[in-house]
């Protein structure tokens, strides 16, 4: 390689590692990674980089590490555009920017920047001053439902499978029809939440007027049908059955232990069951049937 040619490449890892550095361009040009380039200190800055006539050389600097974290920040609020809505653009850029110092951008693809941003907000809340759920719990399952969406969005999907019909459960045989398994799709996510959080998310998405929803449990399916994210809140028991088929159980196991752990009405129950199945088949919840 001749000498120019490498020049430029040490240049532009030194440049990356010290405009991304999370605490800023002046801990970018000591950090290791930096100096494994060119082995300089701020003092010595003007002989990588020089001064323009307006700005010194740590203030050019400043603005390619102020226009790579506005990106990062612009990214962040077009996966979790509610978030933002509920948090305010101020408050959820400041909010990004912490994150950011603990879980920096790593891939190569902007599509995982925001990965871990629930797990950031749960680990960061402030404590907890009231009994039930809080402000802090309906921001970290607002940004919890749209994480999900993306990687439902992103993930494998059914457009290109067969998927199982009704009419297939039904031509199971009734002998063999409770130790049946139905493998569900893998665009499939079962999540409980507080707080109707789908519907604040769908208010900011639909360009309405978003209102912060009393809580209330909720249970949502969501799964990707045409290559469009869908989610169905579910009752309570339908979750528990699902939930449990999606883990594997047999058909009768799942019905049972979901009855189990609630205080089911029987009446019309199989009336219930047959219109949760219908619509969780046309909806592309399951993609076989696995017969013992």
């Amino acid at each position: 390689m001749n000498e120019p040619v490498h020049q430029l490449d040490r240049l532009q890892r030194w440049m990356q590692s010290v405009i991304t550095h999370p605490e800023g361009v002046s801990a970018g040009i000591e950090s290791e990674t930096a100096r494994e380039q060119f082995d300089i200190d701020v003092d010595e800055i003007e002989t990588v980089i020089s001064r323009s006539k307006a700005l010194n050389s740590i203030e050019r600097l400043h603005v390619y590490g102020n226009a790579y974290y506005a990106r990062l920040i612009e990214c962040m609020a077009g996966e979790f555009p509610a978030t933002q809505t509920a948090l305010g653009e101020e408050a959820f850029g400041g909010f990004v920017m912490g994150y950011l110092q603990v879980s920096p951008s790593t891939s190569y693809t902007l599509g995982d920047l925001g990965r871990k941003f629930p797990d950031y907000l749960a680990e960061s809340r402030p404590p907890r001053e009231i009994q039930g759920p809080d402000w802090a719990d309906f921001l970290i399952e607002l940004a919890t439902l749209e994480l999900a969406y993306s990687e439902v969005f992103d993930g494998p999907g059914e457009e290109q499978m067969e998927l199982l019909r009704a009419d297939d459960l039904l031509a199971i045989s009734p002998d063999k029809w409770g130790d049946s398994r139905l493998r569900t799709a893998a665009s499939l996510r079962l999540l409980r939440f507080q707080f109707p959080v789908q519907e604040y998310a769908a208010a900011v998405r639909q360009g309405n007027e978003a209102i912060v929803p009393q809580p209330y449990d909720t249970w949502l399916a969501i799964n990707r049908r045409d290559y469009i994210v869908r989610r169905r809140p579910l009752p309570e028991l339908a979750f528990v059955i699902l939930e449990q088929l999606q883990q594997g159980a047999p058909l009768t196991d799942a019905i049972e232990t979901a009855v189990a752990d609630h205080n089911v009405d029987m009446t019309g129950f199989a009336d219930r069951l047959r219109e949760w199945f219908g619509s969780w088949t046309r909806d592309g919840y399951f993609v076989d049937v696995e017969i013992d």
